[in-house]
């Protein structure tokens, strides 16, 4: 008789520690689920984040590409006539 209660000391004790082990692996499911979300969100802010950079970069680009010729110019201009005042 001594075995069975025992027994159903082991089964009930068991089945307590299961129940809250149950509940600690769900709560730590749930918070790394919403890990994850804020990992997917940061994630899609960065991405958004270097497309415009990349825009503007373009547009740097495209603006220095246009002036350049002009300041290129000015620069040579201003060049020569240093140039050919050191050389009289």
């Amino acid at each position: 008789m001594e075995t069975l209660v025992k027994a159903d000391l082991f089964f009930f004790v068991t089945t307590i520690a299961v129940i809250i082990g149950s509940i600690l692996i769900a709560v730590i499911f749930v918070y790394v689920i919403r890990i994850l979300r804020n990992v997917t969100h940061v994630t899609e802010r960065v991405v958004e984040e270097s497309d415009r950079i990349i825009e503007d970069v373009e547009v740097l680009r495209s603006n220095v590409k246009k002036k350049g010729i002009i300041l290129g110019g000015l620069f040579k201009l201003f060049t020569n006539k240093f140039k050919n005042k050191k050389n009289k």
